[in-house]
């Protein structure tokens, strides 16, 4: 008489599943979203440096020395295209975070910075104008 039935179990286990269902893959859409700034402050850094090197050596090549390839924990750095008046630098994702690229380019012909996501995980919507942050394709 004391106890639960076996009928109230399965129903609590049942109920914990639904709730696992729901909860398990938004925590991983919240960890991934919460790794994508790891991303964008590195580009963001590295084309602040780009700019203190071009204001000293009025070109951007050469460049590559302080840029490097960078193995961050989530993303790797590495810079590409360095030309004297135009740059690209790209973050390149690695482990979970594999299949996301941002990038961030100086158009030589328009003086331009453009920030894109060439490419993203399936599921997810790329950007050829901005950072994509989110799932939908919000971008920054």
């Amino acid at each position: 008489m004391k106890g639960f039935s076996l009928i109230e179990l399965l129903m609590a286990m049942v109920v914990a599943g639904i709730l696992a269902a729901i909860a398990v893959p938004n925590y991983i859409q919240y960890v991934t979203r919460g790794r994508i700034p790891d991303a964008t402050a590195a580009l963001s850094d590295l084309r602040v440096r780009a700019e203190q090197w071009f204001q000293d050596n009025r070109t951007y090549v050469g460049f590559d020395v302080p840029c490097g390839s960078t193995a961050g924990r989530h993303f790797n750095t590495a810079c590409a295209g360095l030309t004297a008046n135009a740059y690209e630098i790209t973050a390149t994702g690695k482990g979970t975070m594999a299949g996301f690229t941002y990038r961030i380019t100086l158009n030589a012909a328009t003086g331009l910075v453009v920030r894109s996501t060439p490419s993203v995980p399936a599921g997810w919507t790329s950007s050829a104008t901005c950072w994509v942050v989110k799932k939908s394709g919000s971008c920054i």
